[in-house]
């Protein structure tokens, strides 16, 4: 029997490229977006509504889900958004806004899902983070803080959920190509005179990482694969670099300090 997978945020970037992959490649895809009568006549799959921020939603959602399907294998955390900003500049509501989706949203479907997966005695739960989940890069860090909370929190749901065999997997991207950079939210706190050198800096070089990023098919691979196996890996880091990246933070962390500072003096 082919496998049920629900794509959290299916309508663009990588949760598109998936559930259109998934779908040639024989799987039953079912994809959430908050407007898909926006893209229900585009994409060959089931599309439906789900804000995870909202626990109305997330509650209709599940009922809507389990009366087009009786099982669901897969579950992938994709949806969500990044802000972008100076710590100190960026307002407390932007920032719980920011955990609100990314964080507790995942939870909440998570959570939705999970009486399902312990009935069944089986699932696969694949939640999209970031390599900012495993470092701390400057003019991210409620993006970055909302990364690592997710990190932290499946990292110990796993040991949970062992008893059920319900296998849980992060996949952590550097820089692809999608709209995320797009759709970005920047800070809407107050300007600091301050920061107004180290501001301009920052932002180029975080344009520079959207600018030069890679075709995100690396991610869409990954997470096919991470589905079509037995044992899957907890963490999963995909991309140019990745490698390097967390040796240098583990093992030199002042080399890694250093290229960080340097990335954003040279980024103009």
């Amino acid at each position: 029997m082919k496998k049920t997978i629900l794509i959290t945020g299916a309508s663009s970037g990588f949760g598109l490229m998936l559930a259109n992959k998934l779908h040639k490649d024989g799987f039953h895809v079912i994809g959430t977006s908050r407007n898909p009568e926006k893209h229900v006549a585009k994409v060959p799959f089931k599309i439906l509504h789900l804000d995870i921020a909202d626990d109305h939603s997330v509650q209709s959602f599940t009922r809507e889900l389990f009366a087009h399907t009786k099982q669901v294998d897969v579950l992938v955390n994709n949806a969500g958004y990044m802000v972008t900003g100076i710590a100190e500049e960026t307002s407390i509501e932007v920032g719980r806004e920011q955990f609100e989706t990314n964080f507790w949203g995942t939870v909440k479907v998570t959570n939705a899902l999970l009486p399902y997966f312990r009935k069944q005695k089986s699932g696969q739960i694949i939640t999209i983070s970031s390599i900012v989940g495993l470092i701390g890069p400057p003019n991210l860090s409620y993006y970055t803080a909302s990364k690592h909370a997710v990190q932290g929190y499946f990292k110990s749901l796993r040991f949970e959920l062992n008893p059920f065999n319900i296998h849980v997997s992060m996949v952590e991207p550097v820089w692809f190509k999608t709209n995320l950079g797009n759709h970005s939210v920047s800070s809407t706190g107050q300007n600091i005179a301050d920061y107004n050198d180290y501001r301009t800096l920052v932002q180029a070089a975080t344009q520079k990482g959207m600018d030069e990023a890679e075709a995100p098919d690396a991610v869409v691979y990954t997470i096919s694969k991470l589905i079509q196996t037995k044992e899957p890996k907890f963490s999963n880091p995909v991309g140019k670099m990745t490698g390097m990246i967390l040796f240098l933070q583990s093992y030199l962390p002042k080399m890694f300090e250093s290229a960080i500072l340097k990335s954003v003096k040279t980024a103009k």
